[in-house]
């Protein structure tokens, strides 16, 4: 069967697109110009984004299966490339609802969920985010979501799946975690944050849209997390890994917090996305409990250990000359 997936050239298409292709199906994807993550493999390329209609009309054509991946990630400020999170939904939804394609796996956020009440576990019928949320990232996942849905009031056969934060092998364009992993593996980040997240490896995520495909249930969402960990845990790690000492200074989050505004004005002199702001801080002192319950009984989704993730990672890099290989003790 041919399946169609969008946004193809970022970290989660990068390690999808090459798991169809060795299931041995016909796979068609949207790219830009970089195509770093399909170079090598049999697949039909098609080059736009989710904004233009005729674009996306293409690309499902025919499909019997569409992955929407495509997004713009950014906690930085109001981006009008936000708008790639719900234009786009609404134009992949429409799009399938059209051809007729039998499923569509629509990959959102954690972001597109309430992070409060921060003493409550966070699954499946947590309450999305609104406009008494602050980020307008969080707002741009939901309504994206908002999309799918009245899709599905219409007759299409869709699931969502919601990642946490996503690490692990081929990440081309190196996320903001990815960045994280290089400069702690290199010894260039000077001080961590008394914080934490939930990450997930890319490739469990993989999995669980495949596993959503198969067994999810329609209009269903799936939380895909994975694990909470400390940032000086997750430097310990990379430590192990790479022998690399890991920062021994941790701010404060309250010194962070008043150090953000300066961190901003300071990118926005220097044409560069800031190291982090009063957002990404209050994701980091956000809910540390998101339930899987709901994908392990049903897809049978089972995350791997962090660590595992970033012995893999560092692997990819130095495979990869982005880290100089490994020294023997």
């Amino acid at each position: 069967m041919v399946i169609a997936v969008t946004g193809a050239s970022g970290h989660i298409g990068a390690n999808l697109v090459p798991t169809l292709v060795e299931a041995g199906e016909q796979v068609r994807v949207m790219v830009r110009q970089d195509r770093r993550s399909v170079e090598g493999l049999d697949v039909e390329c098609i080059e736009g984004d989710v904004l233009d209609k005729s674009v996306v009309a293409k690309l499902v054509d025919g499909a019997e299966v569409v992955y929407n991946l495509a997004a713009h990630i950014t906690l930085w400020r109001k981006d009008k490339r936000a708008e790639v999170n719900i234009q786009g939904p609404r134009n992949v939804a429409e799009a399938c609802l059209n051809a007729g394609v039998r499923r569509l796996v629509h990959a959102s956020s954690i972001h597109a969920l309430k992070d409060h009440p921060l003493d409550e576990p966070i699954d499946e019928e947590r309450a999305p985010a609104d406009e008494t949320v602050n980020r307008a990232y969080d707002k741009s996942k939901a309504a994206g979501e908002r999309e799918v849905r009245q899709a599905i009031e219409k007759g299409l056969d869709a699931v969502i799946v919601n990642p946490t934060g996503v690490i692990g092998p081929k990440d081309l364009k190196l996320s903001r975690m990815g960045q994280v992993i290089y400069e702690l593996a290199t010894g260039k980040m000077l001080a961590l944050i008394d914080a934490g997240y939930d990450f997930v490896d890319v490739r469990d995520v993989v999995f669980g849209m495949m596993a959503a495909m198969e067994k999810g249930r329609t209009g269903e969402r799936y939380l895909l997390s994975g694990n909470h960990v400390t940032l000086a845990g997750f430097a310990k790690i990379i430590e192990a890994e790479s022998g690399v000492a890991a920062p021994r200074w941790t701010s404060p989050m309250w010194l962070a917090q008043v150090g953000a505004p300066f961190s901003t004005a300071w990118a926005v002199i220097l044409g560069q996305e800031p190291k982090f702001t009063s957002a990404s801080l209050e994701v980091l002192r956000g809910n540390q409990n998101i339930l899987h319950d709901k994908a392990t009984a049903e897809l049978g989704y089972n995350p791997r250990p962090t660590a595992d993730t970033v012995v893999d990672t560092i692997a990819w890099m130095r495979q990869t000359g982005l880290l100089p290989p490994k020294v023997q003790r």
